[in-house]
């Protein structure tokens, strides 16, 4: 895969609605843009611990352990699930005192099922695996920051329906997880 092939690929991943992007429009709602900049870092050294040692050992142990694969994403349609809960049942944006915080955004990063495409597809199709890490790392805080963006701009004038459209967005990502789960 090219530099371009590559590029092209990870910002579409990156910038599509997922698990992390959703828990990083919510801060941005919650918190407003320049407080919830401390999220990007946490967010970038989340994927990295997923994505490096995935891009380098994940290929032959998935293939050898296939149930790896299904427990991973058992684990993240969990995680989503109780995140998608919580943020129904408390809408953080009413209450402060629930926010969406570092623990939150750390473990869905963690959890984020795109790391198993970046890790495993992506990365390691990369003419140079060197120059396609340095690029993730690039790209990550740009589509933070974007998040962040629409979050703190648009959203945040939502109100309670903005944590319950993200409830229900992170309430069908977890159904899809289970979907594939099941279809194993």
């Amino acid at each position: 895969m090219t530099l371009a092939e590559l590029t092209l690929a990870l910002i579409v991943l990156l910038a599509a609605p997922g698990p992390t992007n959703a828990v990083l429009a919510v801060t941005g709602a919650e918190r407003g843009f320049r407080a919830a900049l401390s999220f990007v870092p946490l967010v970038l050294c989340a994927y990295l611990a997923v994505v490096v040692p995935l891009a380098l050992w994940g290929g032959p142990l998935i293939d050898g352990l296939p149930v790896v694969r299904s427990l991973i994403t058992a684990c993240a349609a969990a995680w989503v699930a109780w995140l998608a809960l919580r943020l129904w049942q408390h809408p953080a944006i009413l209450d402060p005192a629930s926010r969406v915080g570092a623990v939150q955004v750390g473990v869905t990063t963690l959890l984020n099922p795109k790391a198993l495409i970046f890790g495993l597809v992506l990365l390691p199709e990369a003419a140079s695996p060197v120059a396609g890490t340095l690029l993730f790392a690039g790209l990550v805080p740009a589509v933070s920051l974007l998040w962040i963006g629409l979050g703190a701009g648009a959203l945040s004038r939502a109100g309670r329906w903005m944590s319950r459209g993200a409830a229900l967005w992170m309430a069908g990502l977890s159904l899809l997880l289970v979907a594939k789960v099941l279809a194993h």
